[in-house]
């Protein structure tokens, strides 16, 4: 049975500020190319030499839901390059009396994978501290690059292949 990671925040904003807050992702949690905005819309998320992933959005529910399916990556510090492709990483946002509440899941990020140690205290600390002050005050702290490692339209268009193509090659090994 898997454990997946689950942590949970508890923010002073809306549900909806929150919901927002999750959707600009390079302001919380680093450096995005591509788009969040709608079902079907793909991103990736890159760190030089170390990770990239490659996200699709797969459901949005305002003020309520955020998921995103890992479509393909690289992890470089790992065995398996390529541990997340097919998890979800899942926002679930909810108020009561003690504010609003946002759960965020990577499911099949659980305690038998390589990475878990590390991407479980990577997530824990953009959820539990960029992300809860972004969305309390407009201010996260993400993973910003600068210079060569700085990313435009058109690197997003070389790593959505590179992406796809290791996605692709993960599950034909499995199929």
């Amino acid at each position: 049975m898997s454990a997946d990671f689950t942590t949970t925040i508890t923010v002073d904003a809306s549900p909806q500020a929150a919901y927002d807050a999750v959707n600009d992702v390079s302001g919380w949690w680093g450096r995005i190319t591509g788009t969040t905005t709608a079902v079907g819309d793909e991103f990736v998320y890159l760190v030089p030499g170390l990770h990239y992933s490659g996200q699709r959005v797969t459901a949005l529910e305002p003020g309520r839901l955020v998921e995103w399916l890992v479509t393909g990556g690289y992890l470089a510090f790992v065995s398996d390059r390529q541990e997340w492709v097919g998890t979800t990483i899942r926002f679930d946002i909810a108020a009561d009396d003690a504010g609003t509440h946002v759960t965020f899941t990577h499911a099949g990020l659980d305690p038998d994978v390589e990475c878990y140690d590390a991407c479980s205290n990577a997530w824990s600390t953009y959820v539990r501290t960029s992300l809860k002050a972004f969305i309390e005050t407009g201010v996260g702290t993400p993973n910003l690059f600068k210079g060569d490692e700085e990313l435009d339209a058109a690197d997003h268009v070389g790593l959505r292949d590179r992406i796809e193509g290791a996605g692709a090659a993960a599950r034909a090994a499995v199929g």
